[in-house]
């Protein structure tokens, strides 16, 4: 059990967001005094005790408020997605970064968790079963994973005595209060959009929203060591995720982790089992991934010729993520964070499937 010093805030950015959201919730019915970064009110939040700082990762002055007298950053806001200028992401996510870097040096902030992507080892093929040693993502067809990469870059450069980094790799999230990763999927396939890409057998991890929060917290904890793995009883960390009492043998300073559920699973597969599970009709179209893949290149040409608003409806980065294997390693997580994940596939899908189901007979 880590000690906690409730007088000290943390500080969290992105909390309008799913993983932002979720973890300040946590944070906050653990007893924390928590300061949330946002650009929009968050009622929810606030009536459960955190201050909401308006601003964006642009705005020094509000980066500067959040930092102020805070031992822990929890960096999880960015710009997501698969459509957008280079310039754009790069803004967001390198420059935001930077930003944050910034205001926590000023602040004498000690510890920062980032939240990174698996997406930052993105290279067109299948990645199975790989570890943390695999290179960073220097060229893709859209401008997330670079910009994900160089700003994890940035972040793990930052690790000295004064400010201890960790970045963490959530893979495809998901849980009860997604709005993005499922509910896309069933509203494409509840309209007959959805075609399986590729042979249908590619295996992927997905990650649960409550493993992820706890992994967030773990590396938070982790940071608190010295080298040799004595924990410092002077440094505050909310109580360890239960059954995750394994200690740390490798200080994670400076370090990414890849967390995921560790249950990888068939993409389509799952997806068909949670079309079944609230009643819409299961996928059995395909398209071939080079078709797919085409398709994606000339949309994209499409919507910066003329310009089109919105995102395509296929692109050559999502053509090739949801064709391809992508599950990882994640034995340095449970080794160097203590990370078991305690919300399994089997349940964690049980559990959206009824939430779905509430939702559509209310």
């Amino acid at each position: 059990m880590f000690i906690v010093r409730k007088n000290f805030p943390v500080f969290v950015t992105g909390a309008s967001g799913f993983i932002g959201g979720k973890l300040a919730e946590r944070l906050l019915a653990d007893g924390r005094r928590v300061r949330v970064l946002a650009r929009r009110p968050l009622p929810h939040l606030e009536a459960l005790g955190a201050e909401v700082i308006p601003g964006d990762l642009d705005n020094p002055d509000a980066l500067r408020r959040g930092c102020l007298g805070a031992e822990t950053v929890f960096h999880v806001a960015g710009r997501v997605g698969v459509w957008g200028s280079r310039r754009e992401f790069f803004a967001v996510n390198v420059g935001g970064t930077q930003n944050v870097l910034t205001a926590c040096r000023k602040a004498n902030v000690a510890h920062l968790v980032y939240t990174s992507s698996p997406s930052v080892v993105y290279n067109g093929g299948d990645l199975a079963g790989i570890d943390e040693s695999a290179p960073l993502c220097l060229h893709a067809p859209c401008g997330y994973p670079t910009s994900k990469a160089a700003a994890e870059r940035e972040v793990l450069a930052a690790h000295g005595p004064n400010l201890a980094t960790v970045a963490l790799r959530p893979h495809l999230v998901w849980g009860p209060g997604d709005k993005n990763v499922v509910p896309r999927v069933l509203a494409l396939a509840k309209a007959g959009r959805l075609k399986i890409i590729g042979s249908g057998r590619n295996k992927v991890d997905v990650t649960h929203i409550s493993n992820v929060v706890d992994a967030h917290l773990l590396a938070e904890g982790a940071l608190l060591k010295n080298v040799a793995g004595v924990v410092d009883p002077g440094s505050p960390h909310a109580t360890q995720a239960p059954g995750s009492a394994t200690p740390a043998t490798n200080h994670p300073g400076g370090r990414a982790y890849f967390i995921t559920n560790g249950e990888p699973v068939v993409l389509w597969d799952w997806i068909n089992q949670l079309l079944r599970g609230v009643g819409i009709l299961e996928v059995t179209r395909h398209v071939p991934l080079p078709v797919a893949y085409a398709a994606g290149g000339l949309l994209e040409a499409l919507w910066r010729l003329l310009p089109l608003q919105g995102e395509p409806p296929m692109t050559r980065f999502v053509a090739k993520e949801m064709a391809t294997d992508h599950w990882f390693d994640i034995s340095a997580a449970r080794r160097d964070l203590g990370y078991h994940p305690l919300v399994t596939m089997a349940d964690g899908t049980a559990e959206l499937i009824e939430h779905y189901r509430k939702d559509n007979s209310s």
